[in-house]
């Protein structure tokens, strides 16, 4: 499990692990002086989070996320690939990776591993995951700040954690994203990185950009439907998600969460890049 990469966690609660034989180039600060009186050879100090990096894909896999809008594919469609590309760069980096995967429950936890047989069951879950149908008469709502609070109390050591979400909550109250923000500053909390990856379709979702014509519209979790004019609700629309926005990004700055917001039908590349400059910041 030996990361290429540095560890974030450098004279800071890392455990002592073995010695090995002191080889060109390591730095002289892990230099054992005391073996090298005794035994006139040089030895350096591994210690157990140097040689070893976690990362947990959290994916929402709630009936929202199966919404596709003007992209070319839905939003879990577009999580789990995009879940997919970062356990292959974890993967290659031989790092540990794990899933998480939520929706009214948190009903999916794989614990790290390195190995490339672990990799390969993260992608078919994955997999499995997108193409299942639920079969549940009541379709599965999201409960993301719940998720992440459980999350945060079943990982017992410090790691990246990257979260893959709408960020939609069925049980929002009047300050509607007070809920996740509580369960993020948890995370931070108990040590962990946290990366953020807000997904959206921005034509429909944030601009409500539909036909000017009378539309239905169907909340995918609740059920509830609403018949209007886009015309005449968009410019308060695009003014509440806006708001809405806005509160999000600046409670991320204040809790140093990486918050990237991205457009369902935009490239992929977009969100590799903000993950590798998150690790570049880290190691």
């Amino acid at each position: 499990m030996a990361g290429l990469h540095r560890s974030p966690y450098h004279g800071f609660s890392v455990e002592f692990a073995e010695h090995r034989p002191y080889h060109t180039g390591d730095a002289l600060r892990h230099v054992d002086w005391k073996v090298l009186a005794r035994k006139d050879r040089l030895f350096v100090k591994q210690y157990e989070e140097e040689t070893n990096l976690r990362h947990w894909v959290v994916l929402d896999t709630s009936a929202s996320m199966r919404y596709q809008g003007a992209g070319p594919v839905t939003k879990l469609e577009y999580g789990a690939t995009l879940a997919a590309a970062l356990h292959y760069l974890m993967g290659h980096q031989r790092d540990a990776t794990g899933l998480v995967a939520f929706d009214d429950t948190l009903h999916t936890l794989i614990p790290p591993r390195s190995t490339q047989g672990h990799l390969r069951g993260l992608l078919a879950t994955l997999d499995r995951l997108v193409r299942a149908t639920p079969e549940r008469k009541a379709p599965a709502q999201t409960r993301a700040a719940a998720a992440l609070h459980e999350v945060a109390e079943r990982i017992p050591r410090r790691a990246l954690v990257v979260v893959i979400s709408d960020l939609y909550e069925t049980d929002a109250g009047a300050d509607d994203d007070a809920g996740v923000l509580r369960a993020l500053r948890h995370l931070r909390h108990r040590g962990h990185e946290v990366l953020l990856f807000h997904l959206m379709d921005d034509a429909t979702e944030r601009r409500l950009d539909l036909p000017d014509l009378p539309v239905t519209l169907r909340d995918a979790e609740t059920g509830q439907e609403v018949t209007l004019q886009p015309a005449q609700f968009r410019e308060d629309y695009t003014a509440a998600v806006g708001a809405w926005t806005e509160r999000l990004r600046r409670r991320c700055r204040e809790m140093h969460v990486d918050l990237v917001e991205l457009d369902t039908a935009r490239p992929f590349a977009d969100a590799l890049a903000s993950y590798l400059n998150k690790r570049g910041r880290l190691f």
